[in-house]
């Protein structure tokens, strides 16, 4: 985890906080937004986390919930004020996924399934810039190099000081299959999944072809887990135009069911690791996969 504040997940638990608030007084959020004269989506998106909250805001709620105890109340000023600081990642610009960054910061441990491409934890400069220009064909060679920074800083995760304790990618055979920039690119990100996975707190499993159909075919997803007993483990879906962030226990439960069937229809680390040795080879000496 980082050691600095974490502004995504200040909100993160401000807002779970006031919810608590919220439904310990019995109200709804219609009820609240109706007292504040607030639009009831402003309630909700507060108490998700996904946007700031003004120690305005705070204040007013604290009311509505009949707050009276002075260290509670300093305490939830003070969460919001650090909740209105930036994040690294905020001096790059404008990022789509930003909310998802401030998550992958705090995280202890993330479990990934890719469908498309090599998780961004892994890819290389080369394979990042031909997956953004690939998905995006129109955005600008700045904002290319922004999104392409952020993921090769974002890597500190997986190698630096602040490392993730565990981090399992599960990808499916068409991510190997796939040719993101050309077959130079292809061996050289292969090389590195293969280097990567050397490491201890990585793990990459492999779905192949051969297995036919599975649940994970519907599309991808990542788990994240916190240290802290208060933030709950997260299911990310990323979008084109949004991304989506799942929390009810019901549905963490759900997804972490799908995981564990994932990595069970998957090679072994072992297996997955030399069938990633063999189409790197493959890329590298030129051979198409029709003559496999």
């Amino acid at each position: 985890m980082s050691a600095s504040v974490n502004p995504t997940v200040r909100r993160r638990r401000l807002g779970a906080e006031l919810r608590r608030l919220r439904e310990q007084k019995g109200m709804t959020a219609e009820q609240v937004a109706d007292r504040l004269m607030v639009s009831q989506s402003k309630i909700s998106r507060l108490e998700n986390g996904r946007r700031s909250i003004s120690p305005r805001d705070v204040r007013d709620l604290c009311d509505v919930y009949e707050v009276t105890d002075a260290k509670m109340r300093n305490s939830l000023m003070e969460m919001a004020k650090e909740s209105k600081q930036r994040g690294w990642w905020n001096d790059f610009g404008d990022i789509p996924y930003s909310v998802y960054i401030g998550l992958e910061t705090e995280a202890y441990s993330i479990r990934s399934y890719e469908t498309s491409f090599v998780p961004g934890l892994l890819q290389t400069r080369e394979y990042a810039e031909a997956s953004v220009f690939g998905v995006q064909p129109d955005t600008d060679q700045n904002a290319v190099n922004r999104r392409v920074e952020v993921r090769l800083k974002r890597q500190d995760r997986i190698s630096g000081d602040d490392q993730l304790s565990s981090f399992w990618a599960v990808i499916d055979e068409a991510v190997l299959a796939r040719e993101v920039g050309g077959r130079s690119v292809m061996a050289g990100q292969l090389r590195k999944l293969l280097e990567v996975g050397e490491r201890s707190n990585v793990n990459i499993q492999v779905v192949p072809f051969t297995y036919g159909a599975h649940p994970g075919m519907t599309g991808t997803f990542s788990l994240l887990e916190f240290p802290e007993s208060a933030d709950s483990t997260v299911v990310y879906f990323e979008g084109v135009t949004s991304d989506l962030y799942l929390e009810k226990e019901q549905d963490v439960r759900r997804y972490t069911g799908l995981y564990d069937h994932l990595r069970a229809a998957a090679l072994g680390v072992a297996e997955s690791r030399s069938l990633i040795t063999t189409y790197a080879e493959e890329y590298e000496n030129g051979i198409e996969a029709a003559d496999r």
